[in-house]
């Protein structure tokens, strides 16, 4: 038989839904998107961020263009409160992880989550867990990667984990950041689109030549161009990317 609540338990939770907190300091989903329009409008995603960590149970956040990670620098950063050391070190982490994987792999993980175990030599505060939680997700032709760090022996819970990941898409969405990039910094040439739209029909290099009136060797660079600007591999990984991207 459930337990019934004493009145004092009852008032003390009726305090708790009035003020849109749930017993474990978590916020109900419905008012939490409520509460993330107004700072994602203001473009102050660093806001949006904290509340969603309060949302899930997550002590820190980074939230990381996660098609940006094999540039220089820390670009690739939008906002975060982890230790700088701690992401200067995972840079190369997350660059390798992304350049391993297909552009059918990228597009399967949307918004699933997924475990990793910071390396050794990462300096990790007393009380959080080396595990980490990634989930990617896409805005627009924005792929990122929004990682979270728990407390030791923090039980996840996947469904919510993929809600915040839906959430931070919605509050990017929103967001009117002028520094924020919402755009890779590049874009691709006419000519270049022109050899994407036909390699995305089948046309060969010497086909697309002769259609175009260059060189087959002018058609290869251009192709190339693309794969590098598109973080591709091959000719079918940049046709996936153009076609999720509405560029062909």
């Amino acid at each position: 038989m459930d337990a019934e609540l004493t009145t004092g338990q009852t008032e003390g939770l009726a305090r708790t839904v009035d003020s849109g907190t749930s017993v474990q300091g978590s916020t109900s989903k419905d008012l939490l998107i409520r509460k993330l329009a107004s700072p994602a409008l203001a473009g102050d995603i660093a806001h949006c961020l904290r509340l969603l960590c309060q949302y899930v149970g997550s002590s820190n956040y980074l939230l990381a263009r996660y098609d940006l990670v094999q540039e220089e620098g820390l670009d690739f950063v939008v906002a975060a409160d982890w230790p700088f050391d701690m992401v200067r070190r995972l840079e190369s982490e997350l660059a390798a992880s992304y350049s391993q994987s297909t552009e059918l792999e990228k597009c399967l993980s949307v918004l699933q989550p997924k475990y990793n175990i910071l390396p050794d030599d990462i300096y990790v505060p007393i009380g959080l867990s080396r595990q980490y939680c990634s989930i990617t997700l896409n805005v627009g032709r924005t792929r990122l990667a929004l990682m979270l760090l728990f407390p030791q022996d923090f039980v996840l819970s996947p469904e919510r984990l993929r809600e915040v990941g839906l959430l931070a898409g919605y509050a990017v969405s929103l967001s009117t950041t002028k520094g924020q990039k919402s755009e890779r910094d590049f874009e691709l040439t006419d000519r270049e689109l022109e050899c994407l739209f036909w390699i995305a029909e089948g046309k060969t290099s010497d086909e697309i030549a002769t259609i175009l009136g260059i060189s087959r060797n002018t058609i290869n660079n251009y192709i190339t161009s693309v794969m590098r600007k598109t973080a591709t591999k091959t000719r079918s990984e940049a046709i996936a990317y153009a076609v999720r991207n509405n560029l062909v």
